[in-house]
């Protein structure tokens, strides 16, 4: 079992790094979603085809908080100890000892010159990789919590027992088939998100560490990058987050390109950016809390920053 250390200064809580991604994930998972919920909960109501005022309007913003509280810590976990392990792997950490002509060593730091590009490239690929891992328990969970959020069952749990109760009519693979309704399109919605967000943030936190002279920035800083970095990817992905809200809380199954069809028909492309207000502005936040809970928890178990 990995020791956890007596904190002191300079000294890590937790030496290893992959446990530290994992708590520190965890803890910034939990934190964000149960912070932001409400708000998350009045961007599912005005997506939804029922409409804002049908699917609940102000009331019971806190309807189905239990399935997020169960599924917020793994996935952020999952997500974030694969982004970290694949960023460790293929981006050194340390400087890289070289020889010049005349054989005399000297230090290069990773992340100079031509790496910047490679450094991106790596950035992104390793939170698109952390993205699929992480919908392995987002997917489920957001398919319990936005029902519950719409007023059609009421509560996460109502929602969760109504699904595994088709196993009965239906079988088995039903019952995985509407848990992990709206797969594809979250993939398809978090994935460009990510690829935005993740490598902005990085580059966003070398700019600031580069500029104070520190090898890592704060956690409040971290916070304050992350909501930048944040609102830019959440506005341009909107129509794939409407897109995906449509298919969740859908009656029946459809296939993604007839709910596209459907919504151009019934509503127009102006539909595709509903709730953007709502959808930057808790992203933005939950960019900050959550990029900046998860500096500050990394930065503590490592070592950087005091409690």
């Amino acid at each position: 079992m990995q020791p956890v250390l007596d904190p002191e200064r300079g000294r890590a809580w937790i030496e290893s790094p992959y446990l530290r991604s994992l708590i520190a994930g965890g803890l910034a998972g939990t934190t964000v979603d149960l912070s932001l919920y409400p708000l998350d909960t009045l961007k599912t109501r005005l997506q939804s085809s029922a409409g804002f005022t049908s699917s609940g309007g102000f009331r019971g913003i806190y309807r189905g908080v239990g399935s997020a509280l169960i599924g917020s810590a793994p996935g952020a976990a999952l997500f974030f100890i694969t982004y970290d392990s694949i960023k460790r792997h293929l981006i050194p950490s340390e400087p890289i000892i070289r020889r010049n002509a005349e054989g005399k060593e000297y230090k290069e730091c990773p992340g100079n010159g031509d790496g910047e590009g490679r450094e991106a490239l790596v950035h992104m690929l390793a939170a698109s990789l952390g993205e699929v891992a992480a919908c392995a328990v987002r997917v489920p969970t957001e398919v319990v919590k936005q029902r519950a959020q719409a007023s059609q069952h009421p509560s996460s749990l109502s929602s969760l027992l109504y699904i595994l109760n088709q196993r009965r009519a239906h079988g088995f693979m039903h019952v995985w088939m509407e848990l992990y309704r709206g797969w594809s399109i979250t993939i398809m919605r978090e994935v460009p998100f990510t690829v935005i967000q993740f490598p902005l943030w990085e580059a966003l936190k070398r700019w600031r560490a580069n500029a104070s002279g520190k090898a890592e920035v704060s956690g409040v800083e971290g916070g304050a990058l992350g909501s930048i970095a944040g609102a830019v990817a959440a506005g341009i992905t909107t129509p794939l987050d409407v897109l995906k809200t449509r298919m969740m809380l859908a009656k029946e199954r459809q296939p993604m390109f007839a709910m596209l069809g459907s919504i151009l028909r019934e509503s127009g492309p102006r539909a595709f950016f509903t709730g953007i207000g709502p959808r930057v502005g808790w992203i933005s936040a939950g960019g900050a809390i959550f990029l900046g809970s998860y500096q500050w928890a990394s930065n503590t178990l490592g070592g950087i920053e005091k409690l």
